[in-house]
């Protein structure tokens, strides 16, 4: 007799490969692979908040890892939701670029408590690992100097991944347009329970000391920061999610 299962949702993962990334007058990206970065958005971006005084946007190509970074707060995808909520439905994401967030203040203060990963990149940065570029890869990083002392406030980096968040974003309302048919990786997960089966449930530990340790789940989209919520200002409860959720970018490390 058939073992009973019991479909609750599916996630479609299409991907589209990025292969050229040059310089442009305005963020833009093509099915065929073709991807510009722009600065264009830097002074707006700064302006929005006084706990930012400059952000420098860089281009790095794949090898070209001999180089001074700030210590790195996060590497984030470029996916967006085309269909559903996040753990359902449809997502498009980049592959072949990745966004580096970093931070330090005008002081030369490092974003980070007792911990830091500035230096050089190459030495300080994890290739081919879940979550992080490849050999490959470009990054496209995006450098926030803070006010003084404001990198050790809890209001200081979500800032930076939040301007970060508006700088990607102009991709995403790019990439949600594409048409399906032209991805170049699909990918098709379920959510499924086994009626009298055992019962899996991973248990992870999450950042909610406050300051630059915080946690934000529920986000618009995929590893996004809009629409979101703390872990703190939700008191540190367990919360529980699918496996599609966090594998769809429903948990954002805002460190």
């Amino acid at each position: 007799m058939a073992e009973k299962e019991i479909d609750l949702r599916r996630l479609v993962i299409k991907a589209f490969h990025m292969t050229d990334v040059e310089w442009g007058e305005y963020n833009n990206i093509t099915t065929d692979g073709h991807m510009t970065v722009s600065k264009e958005m830097i002074d707006q971006l700064v302006a929005q908040d006084d706990c930012s005084e400059k952000i420098v946007i860089q281009m790095i190509k794949p090898g070209d890892h001999d180089r001074w970074t700030n210590t790195i707060m996060d590497i984030i995808p470029i996916s967006t939701k085309v269909l559903g909520k996040l753990g359902e439905g449809i997502t498009h994401t980049i592959t072949g670029v990745y966004v580096m967030l970093t931070g330090v203040d005008v002081n030369g203060k490092q974003c980070h408590e007792f911990g830091s990963s500035e230096g050089n990149l190459k030495e300080q940065l994890c290739l081919n690992r879940a979550g992080t570029p490849g050999d490959d890869d470009y990054i496209i990083s995006f450098d926030v100097t803070f006010a003084a002392g404001m990198g050790q406030e809890r209001h200081g980096p979500f800032t930076a991944h939040k301007l970060c968040d508006e700088f990607i974003q102009t991709y995403r309302e790019k990439l949600k347009k594409f048409k399906g048919d032209k991805c170049t990786e699909r990918h098709e997960y379920h959510d499924k329970v086994r009626p009298g089966k055992k019962k899996v449930v991973i248990i992870r530990q999450v950042a909610g000391q406050g300051a630059m340790y915080d946690t934000w789940m529920f986000p618009d989209e995929p590893s996004g920061v809009e629409g979101g919520r703390s872990i703190i200002d939700m008191g540190n409860m367990p919360v529980m999610i699918t496996p599609n959720e966090y594998r769809d970018g429903m948990i954002r490390s805002m460190q």
